[in-house]
């Protein structure tokens, strides 16, 4: 009685056993963390960065598979679709909490994910093409308001944050401007050099290799003040759109039900990984700036904030759901 009283005991425990053990051994395999956009982005770029980082917090492979198309939501789908077991995260933005619903057939909503932290945040640049006989943000501006049909825009893809800040430039310009979308930012930026576009919004690594060739004239940034990311820029705010203000911002997504123990870990481990100084340097010089979360919560509440708010700008631009 006593051995079979003991082997009951023994083979209750087994499933305890097995569920604290696999917790305990997260991660034993490689991790893949998608990204949305092509290679050599501002989105790549922070994930190979961050990548590296993290591997070394888990003490794990964290493989970076690029997944572009759809404005991201390719990517986005493969992330809502995997198993909720922490061996796939991905690169989440605004878009990944609103817009993309609005705009494209997607089937997942911002509760299909486990917000795990915030990365980084930057500004996006002004890049006018360098035959448009303005030199700041008002000369462009009144020239705009002369001749607006004289005048277009491109962006990286319809709904992405350099759209939308597009689309804030027309209602601060008080003109509706032709929008002219590409397949990625290294597109956009090329259409302002051969003159196919007047003007765009990018982000510091899609605008800066070329702005600095001077290929095109860069205007100024989208943050409240000067950036760090383009220290001898004015910020749009300070030049004669007062206001005029938008961040951009990437995070640390996980499919919905992960388990708390994982989550925490990630957390934890991504903490570690953002405060790596040589890190934030890189991430700097490519145009982003280290902007870890406070807590799981605060970064779940920060992206549906500003995914809504990202959300209402589209809406009120009067943009058709594809």
């Amino acid at each position: 009685m006593k051995t079979q009283s003991m082997l009951k005991l023994v083979l209750a425990s087994l499933p305890l056993l097995a569920v604290s053990t696999a917790f305990a051994e997260y991660p034993d395999k490689p991790i893949t963390l998608l990204v949305g956009y092509p290679p050599g982005g501002a989105a790549d770029l922070t994930a190979r960065l961050f990548a590296d980082q993290l591997s070394q917090q888990l003490k794990q492979t964290v493989v970076v598979e690029n997944k572009p198309g759809a404005g991201g939501t390719i990517s986005t789908s493969n992330l809502a679709r995997a198993k909720s077991d922490g061996y796939t995260l991905g690169i989440g933005t605004a878009n990944s909490f609103g817009v993309d619903q609005f705009l494209y057939r997607v089937k997942y909503t911002p509760e299909d994910f486990t917000p795990i932290s915030q990365l980084v945040s930057s500004p996006l640049i002004l890049a006018v093409n360098k035959d448009i006989p303005a030199n700041t943000v008002g000369e462009l501006k009144d020239l705009i308001k002369k001749n607006p049909n004289d005048f277009n825009y491109s962006s990286s893809g319809i709904g992405g944050s350099p759209h939308i800040a597009g689309l804030m430039f027309e209602k601060a310009v008080g003109e509706d401007i032709l929008h002219v979308p590409f397949k990625g930012g290294s597109d956009s930026m090329t259409a302002i050099v051969s003159g196919q576009v007047k003007y765009s919004f990018g982000t510091a690594a899609s605008v800066l290799p070329l702005g600095k060739a001077g290929r095109y004239k860069m205007m100024g940034v989208t943050s409240p003040e000067k950036s760090p990311i383009a220290p001898n820029l004015p910020s749009l705010n300070e030049s004669g759109m007062p206001g005029f203000t938008y961040q951009i911002w990437f995070g640390l997504l996980a499919p919905k039900g992960l388990p708390e123990d994982i989550a925490d870990k990630l957390f934890n481990a991504t903490q570690k990984a953002l405060s790596n100084k040589q890190m934030q340097n890189k991430l700097l010089i490519e145009g982003n700036i280290v902007k870890a979360s406070a807590s799981r919560q605060q970064f779940k509440d920060f992206a549906m904030e500003k995914g809504n708010e990202s959300l209402d700008r589209l809406k009120a631009s009067g943009i058709q759901i594809k």
